[in-house]
């Protein structure tokens, strides 16, 4: 309980610094509309929450990444679900600190983290050209598969399943609504984390 409240309060002090970075990245090319600016309680909502979870797993296996992800993760979130972007400074700054803390902290399970990721990245990589999904979630599928091997290859399939039904229950759920049609762009960068997250979260095995 002290992690959770520990990671809300957190998640909260961080709140101001992740609207800055968000409105810095959140910015339309030439000639797309102007992006909504993201409000002080929606940021501190989503950080809060982020917070929560992280708190809520503490001690499991990889929780240095889980931190550092969630970290970047929200505000990779907040940007791809403003602008349908996830930027390169970002998904590269999450891959070299991801990459460091593995070296430091999961030395058992390097090798399965370099092959998920680049399972991931290439898997992401061919899946842009067939379906409607971004190079962005291709550039941030590596360092989400590195976090899930931690733990196995189990956790790296539930991951990808809980990212893709949710991003599914989304995409119906506003269809249903009328709020987007069928050809609308969906980000899946927010999904595919919070996949990783709930996987991470539900099959991460405690390391204390």
């Amino acid at each position: 309980m002290f992690a959770i409240l520990g990671g809300v309060a957190v998640g909260l002090a961080l709140a101001p610094g992740v609207r800055r970075v968000v409105g810095r990245y959140a910015v339309p090319y030439e000639g797309e509309p102007a992006a909504r600016p993201l409000s002080l309680p929606t940021a501190a909502l989503v950080s809060a929450g982020a917070g929560a979870a992280v708190g809520a797993g503490y001690g499991v296996a990889g929780w240095p990444v889980l931190v550092w992800t969630a970290l970047l993760g929200v505000v990779l979130a907040l940007v791809d679900a403003s602008v349908h972007r996830l930027p390169d400074v970002l998904t590269a700054t999450l891959a070299a600190g991801t990459a460091i803390l593995l070296l430091v902290t999961e030395r058992q399970s390097l090798l399965r983290c370099l092959l998920a990721a680049l399972a991931l990245g290439l898997g992401f990589a061919l899946l842009a050209l067939l379906v409607p999904i971004g190079l962005g979630d291709a550039k941030l599928a590596p360092s989400l598969g590195a976090l899930l091997a931690v733990t196995g290859w189990a956790t790296v399939l539930a991951g990808l399943v809980y990212a893709f039904l949710l991003a599914g229950l989304w995409a119906v759920a506003l269809l249903l609504t009328r709020r987007a049609g069928r050809q609308d762009a969906l980000a899946f960068g927010p999904f595919l984390l919070l996949g990783t997250l709930l996987a991470v979260l539900m099959t991460g095995q405690p390391t204390v």
